[in-house]
C-alpha cells in the first residue's frame, strides 16, 4: 500500500476546512497544511487534524505556495487538496482502494472534478479529469541504445473517484483580482493565462473588472498569437458595448467574424442591436450564436444566453410562442435559471 500526504494551502477557511479534512483523514498519513495569512480560526482547526501546519508569507502566486506544501510532504504520494472540496463516502472507499492496488510506477492519477458550474466562472463542464495525486519523488532513467535520452515521459492514469467542489462562494472576484495584478505589471500573460483570464471575465466579470482588463488586452494584442487574438477580441468587444463605443465594437467584430464566427462576439452584437431596439436584427446575431457560431471561452454562448436572449428578442417582438419555445430551449441548459422561470410565467 502506498502512503499519503494531503497537502493544503488555505487563507480563512474556517467554514470550510474541518469539513474537507473530515473526508480525507483516514485516507491521509499525513496531513501538510500551508496558511498564507489566515486571521480568523482555520489554523486552530487544522491543529485538531495535524501538527504540520506552516506559514507562508502570501506573494501573489499560488504555485509558490504549492510548491512549498509539495516541499514538506514525505510520503510516497501526494495528494493536492482544497479546502472547498469533499468525497462523499462511495469515493472515499474508492480512494481507500486506490491507495492498496495503485502500481507504484504511476506518477500522477488525474481524477473526476465534479459540480463546477454550480459558483464556477473559469469552467465549461460540470465534470472533467484533474491531476490530484502525485508521485512525490521520481526516478528518471536513460533509454535508447544510441543517442541516448532521459525518459521524461510521465506515467499517468485516470480514476473514476470524483472530487466534489462546493465552496461557499465563487472565487472569481479573488482570481480577477489577482489576475489584474499580475497584468498591472505590464506582464504578458502565457497562452494558458490569457485564456483563464478572458474565460473569467466573460463567464463571471463585473462592469468594472472589463473597464480594469482593457488595458492589458489592449496593449497584448501585438505580441499575440493568432487563437489568443480571439480571445482577446472577445473582451475588447464586451467593453466596447459596455462604453457605447459602437465605432471600435464593429471594428473588433468585422476582424473576427472573418472565418469562425466567435458566438461571443455575435452574441455581443445581438446585445448592441437589442439596446438599439433593433430587434430583428439581435435575432439574427443572436441565432447564428446558436447555430452557426463556436464558443472561444464559454460554451453558455452557443447554449443557454443567445437561447434566452432569443426569448426576450420574440417577447418584445411580440411573438410569443417563439419567444416560448427559446425560452424552453435555454432551459434545458439551465433547468435552475431563475430567468427561465419567470419568462415562463408569461406564456401561462
Amino acid at each position: 500500500m502506498i502512503t499519503l500526504s494531503v497537502c493544503m494551502i488555505v487563507k480563512n477557511e474556517e467554514q470550510l476546512i474541518a469539513r474537507c479534512l473530515n473526508c480525507i483523514n483516514d485516507i491521509a498519513d499525513e496531513i501538510v497544511i500551508i496558511d498564507t495569512g489566515s486571521v480568523d480560526n482555520t489554523k486552530e482547526i487544522a491543529r485538531q487534524y495535524t501538527s504540520k501546519i506552516y506559514d507562508f508569507e502570501w506573494i501573489d502566486d499560488f504555485s509558490a505556495a504549492r510548491n512549498f506544501s509539495f516541499s514538506k510532504a514525505t510520503m510516497d504520494y501526494i495528494y493536492a487538496a482544497d479546502a472547498d472540496e469533499l468525497i462523499d463516502e462511495k469515493n472515499r472507499e474508492k480512494f481507500k482502494r486506490l491507495k492498496s492496488t495503485l502500481d507504484k510506477d504511476v506518477e500522477i492519477v488525474e481524477m473526476k472534478y465534479g459540480n463546477q458550474l454550480e459558483k464556477g466562472s473559469t469552467y465549461n463542464f460540470d465534470v472533467e479529469y484533474r491531476p490530484k495525486l502525485f508521485k512525490r519523488v521520481r526516478s528518471f532513467k536513460w533509454i535508447d541504445p544510441i543517442h541516448e535520452i532521459v525518459d521524461c515521459r510521465l506515467n499517468s492514469m485516470k480514476s473514476d473517484i470524483l472530487i466534489t467542489h462546493k465552496p461557499l462562494t465563487s472565487h472569481a472576484s479573488r482570481d480577477l483580482s489577482h489576475l489584474q495584478n499580475l497584468t498591472a505589471k505590464n506582464t504578458v500573460l502565457n497562452s494558458r493565462l490569457h485564456m483563464m483570464y478572458a474565460r473569467e471575465l466573460l463567464i463571471a466579470g463585473t462592469e468594472e473588472d472589463f473597464y480594469n482588463a482593457f488595458e492589458y488586452f489592449n496593449r497584448s494584442l501585438p505580441t499575440m498569437n493568432k487563437d489568443d487574438i480571439r480571445l482577446s477580441h472577445c473582451v475588447l468587444a464586451r467593453y466596447f458595448n459596455l462604453k457605447s463605443d459602437s465605432y471600435n465594437l464593429f471594428k473588433i467584430a468585422a476582424k473576427n467574424i472573418q472565418g469562425a464566427a466567435s458566438a461571443e462576439i455575435c452574441c455581443e452584437l445581438g446585445s448592441y442591436y437589442m439596446k438599439e431596439k433593433d430587434y430583428n436584427e439581435a435575432v439574427y446575431w443572436y441565432y447564428t450564436a446558436a447555430t452557426a457560431a463556436s464558443a472561444d471561452l464559454s460554451i453558455n454562448y452557443v447554449q443557454f444566453i443567445p437561447n434566452l436572449q432569443l426569448c426576450r428578442c420574440f417577447i418584445e417582438l411580440g411573438d410569443l410562442a417563439e419567444a416560448a419555445k427559446y425560452n424552453d430551449m435555454a432551459g434545458i441548459f439551465k433547468p435552475d435559471s431563475p430567468e427561465v422561470a419567470a419568462n415562463r410565467n408569461l406564456f401561462s
